[in-house]
């Protein structure tokens, strides 16, 4: 059985790759059909469901079916949080290499 740890770690390996920051991005706004990620990110149609799957399964996102149609959305909003955070600790890291080389 997988412990917390495992949880954790299965939750933020389903963030660390870009197309699926690209799809978390775009489901920002609210719940999206997959006929609308996949074209709006700029992947193919089965990648994009690789990775919708992928972070279904890790709990990040929600999934509900309508018709033909599949529609996916942020499970939990806290996933925003953590990634408005590294957004932060980016700029940060950005800005103090920007300002050492300017120092240089």
């Amino acid at each position: 059985m997988k412990d917390l740890i495992e949880f954790r770690a299965d939750v933020l390996k389903a963030l660390a790759q870009p197309t699926r920051l690209k799809i978390i991005f775009f489901l920002r706004d609210g719940e999206r059909c997959v006929c609308e990620i996949f074209p709006a990110i700029g992947e193919e149609q089965s990648n994009t469901s690789r990775h919708l799957n992928m972070m279904q399964s890790a709990g990040v996102l929600s999934r509900r079916k309508d018709g033909l149609k599949i529609y996916y959305a942020i499970k939990h909003p806290e996933i925003l949080e953590v990634i408005d955070l590294v957004t932060v600790i980016v700029k940060q890291d950005i800005y103090g290499r920007h300002t050492l080389l300017k120092a240089a």
